[in-house]
């Protein structure tokens, strides 16, 4: 098989949340146990930090993976959703893994992925696993997928666990309240292992201390300590709160004996975007008329992003908006500014909701704009009747940015 090949067979074959949702959602980890062990379970021969969160987790992965990189080390970089190429998710020192690891890997196992139904998710964190394991990298960086406590990243036993937020999203998995939500991303606190929690919060906090006091790990609070000032390059102001977090998880790292200095993190910090390749976070596309894509998709992701859209200075503004069909709507509506023209579209993903559908629930709720065929097509409209001086905003899911950046 090609890499295209490859690929098609593990978007196709398999179920995914990223095209399909629910239905490819997992509620155990036996599938992702049976495929470390046929593999000789990668995910014990080699360090790692493990990310977890409703927000910021993505971010916060790709400046931990800048730092270390800036210190010298190794480092693999495990992330989802991708935006253009499934090969973003697995990364080494920011390079993507080769297109022949990713086929050959598929077809030195597809007997046996096939033959344990395997979802495509399970399948992408064993081949990262494999992948790391036998390039031997000194540290890797591993981003939860959804949740944490039954996610297939849930297989490692980190250096330091990180928990960067929790909002309500994914609440037909993960539960309807924040401290229902807390106690699945909580699943990643192990016996002994410290986590750090980049954002105090009222609902959250007493169920993170009850778990990390039942399995006896050191657990930091890290918007409580006193940091010193560090610029990044990822421009969304949301970022302070993720850096608060980063800092606190690079030094239990240093505890543990990494040899990473002030300079070190100064540099990944300044340097993530470049180190890393990462795209979708407060996006600037284009000067003028300024165009900012953001991957914000749920309440407070938008909230802040929303926050920081209305700051920029404009004569008039101009939303390419799309979500999936999953989205609750009814949440995100008084987040987002009427005092806009939009431009509704459906990403091109199955589960992404007509864009028809969405134009006439914002119509209904005082908003104004029209629908187009694809996001493309909605984004070339936006760019035809803006000016100079306005601001176009793309957003609503990671799905619509990924076909602009």
């Amino acid at each position: 098989m090609t890499y295209l090949d490859t690929v098609n067979w593990m978007f196709s074959q398999l179920p995914m949340y990223q095209k399909q949702g629910q239905t490819a959602f997992k509620k155990d980890l036996t599938n992702t146990i049976t495929l470390a062990k046929h593999l000789k379970n990668p995910q014990y021969r080699f360090k790692s930090v493990h990310v977890a969160g409703t927000n910021g987790k993505g971010s916060s992965s790709h400046m931990l993976a800048s730092i270390l990189q800036e210190a010298g080390y190794k480092v693999g970089l495990y992330t989802s959703p991708h935006l253009k190429d499934f090969r973003e998710r697995i990364k080494i020192n920011g390079k993507e893994v080769s297109k022949a690891f990713v086929i050959g890997f598929i077809k030195r196992n597809k007997t046996f992925l096939e033959s344990h139904k395997l979802s495509f998710f399970e399948m992408t964190v064993g081949m990262a696993f494999d992948y790391f394991a036998k390039q031997k990298v000194d540290i890797a960086i591993i981003e939860v997928g959804l949740g944490g406590r039954l996610d297939s990243t849930n297989i490692i036993t980190p250096e330091v666990s990180l928990i960067t937020n929790i909002g309500l999203d994914h609440i037909q998995f993960l539960g309807n309240t924040l401290a229902l939500i807390a106690s699945e991303k909580a699943g990643i606190i192990k016996p002994l292992i410290p986590v750090v929690i980049s954002e105090t919060q009222v609902e959250t906090k007493p169920v993170f201390n009850a778990v990390a006091e039942k399995n006896n790990s050191k657990i930091v609070f890290a918007d409580h300590i006193k940091h010193d000032t560090f610029l990044t390059d990822l421009k969304g102001s949301y970022q302070s709160k993720n850096i608060q977090g980063v800092l606190e998880s690079i030094k239990i790292l240093q505890d543990k004996g990494f040899k990473i200095s002030n300079q070190d993190i100064k540099n990944g910090l300044l340097h993530s975007i470049i180190n890393t390749g990462l795209k979708g976070r407060w996006q600037i596309l284009k000067t003028t008329p300024k165009v900012i894509c953001d991957t914000a998709h749920n309440t407070e992701g938008l909230t802040v992003t929303i926050q920081q859209l209305l700051k920029e200075p404009y004569q008039k503004l101009h939303i390419v908006f799309g979500v999936v069909n999953d989205k609750d709507l009814v949440s995100i509506l008084p987040l987002l500014p009427k005092q806009a023209t939009y431009y509704f579209c459906k990403p091109g993903v199955p589960r992404g909701l007509d864009a028809r559908l969405l134009k006439e629930v914002f119509l209904a709720n005082g908003f104004l704009g029209d629908a187009y065929a694809s996001v493309n097509e909605a984004y070339l409209y936006a760019l035809k009747l803006a000016s100079d001086d306005d601001v176009i905003y793309i957003g609503g899911s990671t799905f619509v940015v990924a076909e602009v950046v």
